[in-house]
């Protein structure tokens, strides 16, 4: 597997090159002291992680719907938080969006000797060692530093949401020998670990009651793993559920839930349940 051709564009550069241009002066302008807006010109890097987490997440669910134009609006939205982030960085002398582009440009060159060199693969498996080797080098790890298992672990935490970098941290471990003799063995931790939540409640600061909480889902996430579930998608149907019978309950209450007892908000809340369910099964 070659390739020495260049890349055709798909569409005129022209138009997208002067469409991104007019984004950042649009960006540059919100976060001009001269008639800029108050709320951008408020922004820090540190305050806008929220909103780069959040627009992620938002172009993997307009993916995941296949709706080609809310991800065309979704990943306008992620664009917008680069482009931000660059131009604050700019304000300080730190980098500009050229860095920035530049940067992933000679990275992507670099990382497919296969497509921008003359070096042969024979498989996707290929592509990927490569991929790792390339990468080890570029942070001057040695071969033997990047099959550190810790290594590999702490990539997992650093750049994955919590629980997707919990089942890999996970299924890491477990395959190298960290592993219980059967499930049994991961009811048992699992018990063990709701005690020492339960009492770390009851006696223990918060910092060791956030402590024993993690332990306790890092050992659900092991449970998952046994029962091959996956987390990160239950807890998101849990969410979708609690989000439509709420919903439901809204559609079919007469007043604000604010203003039901608790007993009618259980009421409504089962209502909501019976009716959803009849609806799916119909």
């Amino acid at each position: 597997m070659s390739n020495s051709q260049e890349a055709t564009p798909i569409i005129p550069q022209t138009p997208v090159l002067e469409a991104l241009q007019q984004l950042i002066e649009v960006v540059a302008q919100l976060r001009s002291p001269d008639g800029g807006c108050p709320w951008d010109l408020a922004q820090t890097p540190q305050t806008l992680i929220p909103y780069v987490i959040e627009e992620a997440y938002e172009v993997v669910d307009a993916i995941r719907k296949g709706d080609p134009e809310a991800i065309a609006e979704e990943l306008g939205d992620l664009l917008l938080q680069v482009v931000l982030q660059a131009q604050i960085a700019a304000e300080f002398n730190q980098f500009t969006l050229k860095e920035v582009t530049e940067g992933i440009t000679q990275k992507l060159i670099r990382r497919h000797p296969h497509v921008f060199a003359d070096v042969e693969v024979q498989d996707v498996e290929e592509v990927r060692e490569n991929w790792e080797k390339i990468k080890a080098a570029e942070k001057g790890e040695t071969p033997a530093e990047t099959q550190l298992l810790s290594r590999k672990l702490r990539d997992y935490a650093r750049t994955l949401p919590p629980l997707m970098a919990g089942m890999k941290i996970s299924q890491k471990a477990a395959a190298a020998g960290f592993e219980w003799d059967s499930v049994n063995g991961v009811w048992a931790k699992f018990h063990e670990e709701l005690a020492e939540f339960q009492q770390a409640i009851e006696e223990e600061d918060k910092a060791q009651q956030q402590a024993e909480l993690g332990d306790l889902l890092f050992t659900l996430i092991n449970l998952a793993r046994w029962y091959d579930l996956d987390p990160a998608e239950a807890l998101q149907g849990t969410n979708d559920r609690v989000i439509g019978r709420l919903a439901k309950m809204e559609a079919i209450s007469d007043r604000s839930l604010s203003d039901y007892t608790l007993e009618e908000l259980d009421q409504l809340w089962e209502q909501a349940k019976a009716a959803l369910k009849n609806s799916d099964q119909s």
